[in-house]
């Protein structure tokens, strides 16, 4: 029988939302009800978490609720251990990059949430402290391995399109203010002194679906807004929002494409997903989600006429779209980037997803926040 390989995971945040539930229960859990990230020599890549966070109480029931032993509230101590060899950050923003140094002086390989740090001046001395060290590293880069985008992917590759002209995405929902319905997401999201912004959340996303699919950020313009300017904290206390909830922006891609994306935690959903991204070609478009991918191309293209003073007769113009097929079986996204991570440490495999990818990601970030204060298009330099 192949040997199974454990390797102790480092989890800290794991309290939060995104630790919890993608990170813990998603990814590496889901991993060990599979039986473990199977290598291509044989055996199996085995996770044994190590939960951390500020809360012992939380973090027993935790454990207790998934049968885990090992959790503590001291980060020092949990990086001493010799059976952790991987770290991972899924904390609030303010406080990663200490923490990632913490890990990088103990010699851990890591793994985190985005941002890498709040500046990419710290996200680069990250990058080079890790290469320094002869860590592997990465950031979660989730959207990339999502059905819809790998459908999206899939079109791209196979010449689909013709020449790309330009991609429009649209991503929110609304965040209820905390009053009369509890906030889907936390307070810190919406103070500027804990990290928080849309900006900062959403355009390292951006960056790294811009630059894998269609091509590197050459400029950005972007108006910022904070549209809700008092919220309601998980205490029920009333604080004053002073972070970004939406942002307006337009992005000049090598090789010409123009990408408008607009972000926002102020705004209602009338789309089939979350966030939705047309991409428009000589040859053909295409509606990608987290999931669906839709195709129309031009051999099918209607020929609108615009009249307003004609109701629209027959098929809307959503029915004129085909769905592409699955033609595989896809898993949790932040699942599949998980055990891509874990076969980068123990077997050596390709993982081009690290801090100097993150870097660039806070990069334009910062960019994006700069061109809003300054009312102008901003110049991407060179990674």
């Amino acid at each position: 029988m192949a040997a199974r390989r454990s390797i102790g995971i480092v989890v800290n945040g794991v309290t939060g939302r995104m630790g919890y539930r993608q990170h813990l229960v998603r990814s590496l859990l889901a991993i060990r009800e599979q039986g473990g990230v199977p290598l291509a020599g044989g055996g199996h890549i085995w996770p044994e978490p190590i939960l951390v966070g500020r809360d012992p109480d939380k973090l027993a029931a935790i454990a207790a609720q998934h049968g885990l032993t090992e959790w503590t509230t001291d980060l020092d101590a949990a990086l001493a251990r010799p059976d952790a060899e991987i770290y991972f950050d899924a904390q609030v923003t303010s406080q990663r990059e200490k923490a990632i140094r913490q890990a990088i002086t103990a010699g851990k390989h890591v793994y985190t949430e985005k941002p890498l740090a709040e500046s990419s001046a710290a996200s680069l001395e990250l990058a080079e402290l890790a290469t320094a060290a002869g860590i592997k590293n990465g950031v979660v880069q989730d959207k990339l391995f999502l059905p819809g985008l790998r459908k999206l992917k899939r079109l791209i590759d196979g010449g689909f399109f013709g020449q790309i002209l330009s991609v429009r995405g649209e991503f929110g929902y609304w965040v209820f203010e905390g009053d009369w319905q509890v906030a889907q997401r936390p307070s810190w999201n919406y103070r500027l002194a804990d990290g928080g912004g849309i900006v900062m959340d959403m355009f390292p996303h951006w960056n790294y679906v811009l630059e894998e699919l269609f091509g590197n950020v050459r400029t950005v313009q972007a108006t910022t807004a904070t549209h809700i300017t008092k919220r309601v904290d998980e205490r029920g206390e009333e604080y004053a929002a002073d972070a970004d909830d939406a942002a307006y922006a337009i992005f000049e891609l090598e090789g010409g494409i123009i990408a408008q994306l607009n972000s926002s935690w102020t705004v209602r959903v009338n789309r089939d997903e979350l966030v939705e991204f047309q991409v428009d070609g000589t040859h053909g478009s295409a509606v990608a989600g987290l999931r669906g991918c839709k195709i129309q191309h031009r051999a099918s293209t209607p020929k609108p006429v615009w009249n307003p003073d004609l109701p629209l007769t027959g098929k809307s113009f959503r029915d004129e779209w085909t769905e592409v097929p699955d033609n595989e079986e896809f898993d949790n996204g932040f699942k599949v980037q998980w055990e891509a991570f874990l076969r980068h440490v123990v077997a050596g495999e390709t993982f081009h997803w690290d801090f100097e990818s993150g870097a660039r990601g806070v990069r334009l970030a910062e960019a994006g926040l700069q061109s809003a204060r300054e009312g102008r298009r901003i110049a991407i330099g060179e990674a």
